[in-house]
């Protein structure tokens, strides 16, 4: 699912990955752990199609990316990368329905579907009775499953989370992660989970970490 191949990222005179080799089979939750400064998000970035490495090759869903141009990569990173951040950037002028939604009105999805799909999702986490709320009247938890069910929208073959449950308290922390294994069982998507909790990197499939550069061993 995704095929990362000596990946080498620099910003200016700052090495940041120095030959990053991973290889992850579908319907796996692996978390990529490491000291701040090591490399997670940028990794991240690059395997969700965010940044360009300097050099490397990159496979997502049995596509090379790096050969896409800007227009194809859009959509590829639209119709098969789902993104959920520690910060939800959720729009605060929508309600919850809305921002899950703006992904599918993006891939061309009528009102009518994208609006059910949406309201499947919020269902599933437990949400549907918050669709009509806009993110300042969700809690922190809320406004993280939101981002979730934004991410998930237009069915993606695999998911980058970056620090996903850095602005929850530690019970929040556990059911996300938990969340995760159920949407992988519900929608088999792929999950690659960058985060300093060790505990929860624990609850992985498989759990990589990355030191100086490069995925240590």
């Amino acid at each position: 699912m995704i095929q990362a191949t000596n990946i080498v990222k620099s910003y200016g005179s700052l090495q940041v990955l120095n030959g990053v080799n991973i290889n992850i089979k579908p319907g796996e939750i692996v978390s990529l752990v490491g000291a701040s400064g090591a490399g997670k998000t940028t990794f991240l970035q690059i395997a969700g199609t965010l940044d360009k490495a300097d050099s490397g090759t990159l496979k997502v869903n049995e596509i090379e990316v790096g050969g896409l141009s800007r227009s194809r990569l859009a959509k590829f990173r639209n119709d098969h990368i789902g993104f959920i951040f520690q910060f939800h950037h959720l729009l605060p002028e929508f309600t919850a329905l809305e921002n899950v939604c703006i992904p599918a009105f993006i891939a061309k999805l009528s009102k009518s579907d994208a609006e059910e799909k949406a309201m499947e999702l919020l269902d599933f986490l437990a949400m549907s009775d918050r669709a009509s709320h806009k993110p300042s009247e969700l809690s922190g938890g809320e406004q993280q499953r939101v981002a979730v069910a934004r991410a998930l929208i237009n069915q993606p073959a695999v998911v980058f989370a970056d620090e996903p449950s850095g602005n929850l308290d530690s019970a929040n922390s556990k059911e996300l992660h938990e969340l995760f294994f159920s949407l992988r069982d519900k929608y088999q998507q792929t999950f690659l989970i960058a985060t300093h909790n060790e505990e929860l990197a624990n609850m992985s499939d498989r759990k990589l970490t990355i030191k100086d550069g490069i995925i240590a061993s």
